[in-house]
């Protein structure tokens, strides 16, 4: 059991005057997940630790003071403007920023798998709070009796996506070592915000359809209900490249285009392991959500450095029967189809298509509220997210780079995210939520099917 007690809590301000104002977010900005994503990094003590641990503690504020001046969106507050709609107000209130001592060590952690502990190591969120007082920001340092540290982050998914968020980490760890900006971030939503009056979208938009009930049922509050539990699972390099050898076997037949990417074939494992493990009928449809980076997608690509949410999550769509029948290479070409959809034309349709909407709310994922709206990737459906090549790892503000990175907290049935490994030797971590009742099944099936 980790015991951490929070030392004190203070609020830091960019650290020179900041432009104020209101921001018109995208429309990507505005739904989905709107609650703060987790992330935690822990650190050996270093040589080149300062001569304190308070100097890290000062050192950390004062970088946090200097990186939020460019960064200055993450010192605002979010309003809601009325149809399930949010604008963000750049008012300097700052950000949080806790300290929290542990009685444990960094050993005690083992290999620092995601865990329930993890909730005493990063910051509250308290969204009982009116969301206009709500800092989009909220850091914990933790020092543990080792001396070493955790520093974890969680950040507004609504101001950020998790490109953007780790351009903000980067650029703070630069401004700690010393170093000037690295890419100035680009604060304009104005390239990826709909026309004024919007177009009629010139797609199907099924990314914005409700996904698949479980058969029988008229809604997901039960399944909402129930409670899951987390699983870090490994695979080698020799592991995935046998996957994506399986994969292409049909597809080497039938085409001659590149082969499937190690995202598109993981993602399929994954998805029939998962119907496999929840005991699906034949005609269960299940759908898979795939979050897309659009900034090399456009026609004019967005700008280095955009900063916000280009994300655009699309879904792939089968019955469970026939995953689970056919080979590796039908989910794998399914998720590619999905992926190959978002295109500049598309992207745009799905942002005038939201523009449209009388009301956001039935798009904005607050389940993390309590909400029963919104969509839900939980049972019959799962989500797959990749940071398998986003720069997730090296954050070194001076002192070393960590020993640790990875999400926080990951609670929710249907939530999955692939992580590349950490020492470069090509294996990949899959972090999944399932309901307690599949686990074990669906860890049997995912190695028995390698």
């Amino acid at each position: 059991m980790v015991v951490v007690t929070i030392k004190g809590s203070c609020i830091v301000k960019p650290a020179k005057p900041t432009w104020t104002g209101r921001v018109s977010l995208s429309e990507l900005d505005q739904i989905g997940a709107l609650t703060h994503v987790p992330t935690i990094y822990f650190y050996k003590p270093s040589p080149n630790w300062p001569t304190s641990s308070n100097d890290v503690v000062n050192d950390l504020k004062d970088s946090l003071r200097d990186a939020l001046v460019p960064f200055y969106l993450l010192a605002g507050r979010l309003h809601w403007i009325g149809r399930g709609r949010l604008e963000l107000e750049c008012n300097a209130m700052g950000v949080m920023f806790t300290e929290a001592e542990s009685e444990s060590k960094l050993e005690d952690l083992g290999d620092f798998l995601p865990s329930s502990e993890y909730k005493y190591l990063i910051p509250n969120v308290d969204y009982t709070v009116p969301i206009h007082d709500l800092p989009l920001l909220l850091v914990q340092l933790t020092k543990f009796q080792c001396g070493g540290i955790s520093l974890s982050l969680t950040i507004s998914h609504v101001v950020v996506d998790g490109q953007s968020a780790l351009h903000f980490m980067s650029e703070w760890a630069r401004i700690a070592r010393g170093e000037p900006l690295g890419m100035v971030p680009f604060l304009d939503r104005k390239v990826l915000r709909a026309g004024d009056p919007p177009i009629a979208s010139q797609f199907h938009h099924a990314e914005f359809d409700l996904p698949p009930l479980l058969l029988g049922q008229l809604n997901n509050a039960e399944e909402r209900k129930k409670k899951a539990t987390v699983a870090i699972l490994r695979l080698t390099k020799v592991q995935v490249e046998n996957l994506k050898n399986v994969a292409n076997e049909e597809r080497i037949s039938t085409d001659s285009g590149r082969g499937y990417t190690r995202y598109e074939t993981l993602s399929g494992h994954v998805w029939r392991s998962v119907c496999k493990a929840r005991g699906h009928s034949p005609e269960q449809p299940t759908a898979l959500g795939v979050c897309v980076d659009s900034r090399k997608r456009m026609q004019s690509p967005l700008p280095d450095g955009y900063f916000g949410n280009a994300i655009l999550n699309v879904v792939a769509v089968s019955h469970a029967g026939e995953l689970m029948s056919k080979p590796l290479g039908h989910a794998a070409r399914k998720i590619r189809e999905a992926i190959e959809t978002v295109t500049d034309a598309y992207v745009r349709s799905a942002i005038d298509f939201l523009k449209n909407q009388p009301n956001l709310t039935r798009f904005q994922d607050i389940h993390a509220l309590g909400g029963t709206e919104g969509p839900f990737y939980g049972n019959p459906n799962i989500g797959v997210v990749s940071w398998l090549t986003l720069p997730i790892y090296g954050l070194d503000f001076g002192w070393g780079k960590e020993i640790y990175m990875g999400p926080g907290t990951h609670d929710f049935d249907g939530d999955s995210l692939l992580l590349p490994s950490p020492n470069g030797d090509g294996c990949v971590i899959l972090a999944i939520s399932l309901q307690v009742a599949h686990m074990e099944a669906f860890k049997k099936h995912f190695y028995e099917d390698i």
